[in-house]
């Protein structure tokens, strides 16, 4: 079923999936997609009416080129277009008009196989295929509509219920939970932690609480041990919020180790960004 979801800011919209009567089936999400799915995802794009909505550089009319181009054959293009999700349609961790239709058809392509390729990366960026980092990006949009974010927003006076992307996020929670949930089993290491961090914030969900005893042992188990501090201290800290044990588990000794080691000495983006201007954005990606 389709449903339309007030921006807010104007009286235009943009239809996304509603899936509060779906039920969480993720049995066809790991299929190799079919001729007709891709033509689905085609169809994600040309629904949406992009010009309508905006991101952190004004309308997303080039929206479509750009999504569909993460699924590119040239690597190079592949890395350009997630920059853009980055950057363009959830800078600063914000979420815009256009993160609704985004984040629906980011779901809907983590199936497709040409998301096992590589993307360019610098030392500093995070490991794993593109189909890692569109689990990552998925994480990041959640993580902007959780019950702690809720909160904090209240706080200082911006509910999320008056903001419409986050209206719109919440609402397509049981779909992006859906898509991400298979991968949390996936042989790719750095697949199943990513698939992991996108599943924790779509969990604050009230239709998905129930999901969330049997994610415990992977997250104990795959983040828990992870190589990646991020990931480590992501297991104690929702472990700890849902009332599970998290004794044995390592978190990052040295608090300032990243902000002395992880990042360029230079100053430099972790990140290889574009700045062609004619993609309606300009600046890097923030992380």
């Amino acid at each position: 079923m389709l449903s339309t979801v007030n921006t807010g800011s104007r009286d235009q919209q943009w239809n996304v999936t509603d899936s509060s009567e779906n039920s969480v089936d993720v049995g066809m999400a790991k299929r190799i997609a079919t001729p007709d799915e891709r033509e689905e995802h085609r169809g994600l794009l040309t629904r949406a009416n992009w010009p309508a909505v905006e991101h952190a550089y004004g309308y997303a009319t080039e929206a479509p080129k750009m999504l569909a181009a993460l699924l590119d054959q040239d690597q190079g293009t592949r890395t350009r277009a997630l920059s853009y999700i980055h950057n363009a349609l959830h800078h600063q961790n914000t979420l815009y008009e256009a993160t609704v239709p985004a984040a629906q058809y980011v779901a809907a392509i983590l199936s497709d196989p040409r998301t096992s390729r590589t993307v360019d990366k610098s030392r500093y960026a995070f490991p794993g295929c593109m189909r890692a980092e569109l689990l990552r990006w998925i994480a990041s949009v959640a993580n902007e509509v959780t019950d702690d974010a809720g909160a904090l927003s209240k706080h200082h006076g911006f509910p999320l219920d008056d903001h419409a992307p986050a209206v719109g996020i919440q609402r397509i929670r049981p779909l992006l939970f859906a898509a991400s949930l298979p991968y949390t089993e996936e042989s790719d290491r750095h697949v199943r932690e990513a698939a992991l961090t996108a599943c924790i914030p779509l969990l604050d969900d009230p239709r998905l609480l129930e999901h969330r005893p049997p994610l415990v042992p992977l997250i104990r188990e795959v983040l828990g041990t992870s190589e990646l501090w991020q990931h480590r201290e992501r297991a104690i800290g929702t472990l700890d919020a849902w009332g599970e044990d998290s004794s044995g588990l390592e978190g990052q000794r040295n608090p300032f180790l990243f902000c002395d080691s992880d990042l360029p000495a230079d100053g430099s983006s972790i990140w290889p960004t574009s700045r062609n201007s004619s993609e309606g954005y300009s600046e890097e990606p923030p992380f």
